[in-house]
């Protein structure tokens, strides 16, 4: 793929979980850095979305569409290469998430996950599934499909791998690749009782119209933050309303994947 990445813009850093894995939350480190921690990223203001931008055409949502896209794709603009600089010296580790598309009868849904409230570090924020490359991973593809089973239970005979976005480098010097799927329906969800609170779903237009992204930012000790979200108002699985708050590099790498659909 083509791509000329710009600074980036997400706020959004990885963390450690048990499993030699990892979700995308906001992260500090006091003693490496001054930047001010997000604790709450609801409350950070919004300061514009970006509407002035078109919504991805439907026939460019369709399974067959995507699979030609990222088949041959057209130059297009990266727009989020990472979360900038970095609070760790180690050597850069790879790892990989997948973006799971199910193909539902009214269209392609996105799958994501909500943390478990009960967790030591960024309880309750949403994920995809994915985590470190191991060594019996023969490829990011590996990873992602290992990940994914073991976290929402998925197997590997519903996922049909489509594609791969650039990859998204980390504060903590992971470099991730996302993966891309299209996923048939008749799987039944397994969670991981101690990381996932929940899989849900959001349907790709919502996150591929740029009405529905916002930005935020502000500004403490000296230092701005700023990232993307994309709250969805959904309903959780017993039904009941309940507001998913996407944000940081989950939502950054769903721009990016804007970016390649609507070039």
């Amino acid at each position: 793929m083509s791509s000329a990445p710009r600074p980036p813009e997400s706020g959004l850093f990885p963390q450690g979980r048990p499993r030699a894995a990892f979700c995308w939350a906001a992260y500090d480190r006091s003693s490496v850095t001054t930047r001010p921690l997000i604790r709450d990223p609801q409350a950070i203001p919004v300061v514009g979305n970006d509407a002035h931008l078109p919504a991805v055409e439907a026939a460019r949502l369709q399974a067959d569409a995507i699979r030609r896209r990222f088949a041959a794709p057209p130059a297009w603009q990266l727009e989020f290469a990472g979360d900038g600089a970095r609070f760790s010296d180690r050597p850069p580790a790879a790892a990989s998430v997948l973006v799971p598309l199910v193909m539902r009868r009214n269209g392609l849904h996105v799958m994501l996950t909500q943390r478990t409230a009960h967790l030591r570090d960024h309880a309750g924020q949403v994920s995809f599934p994915g985590g470190r490359v191991e060594a019996r991973d023969s490829d990011a593809i590996a990873t992602a499909l290992r990940e994914t089973e073991e976290e929402i239970g998925i197997a590997r005979a519903h996922v049909d791998i489509v594609g791969q976005l650039p990859t998204y480098s980390t504060v903590t010097n992971f470099v991730v690749t996302p993966v891309v799927a299209l996923v048939r329906p008749g799987f039944t969800l397994a969670l991981d009782a101690f990381e996932v609170e929940e899989a849900f779903e959001v349907p790709l237009p919502f996150l591929m119209n740029p009405a529905h992204h916002q930005r935020h930012r502000f500004e403490a000790a000296g230092a701005t933050r700023q990232f993307l979200s994309m709250p969805w108002d959904g309903r959780d699985a017993r039904g009941a309303p309940k507001r998913y708050f996407i944000w940081g590099a989950t939502a950054a790498m769903l721009r990016n994947l804007y970016r390649l659909l609507a070039a």
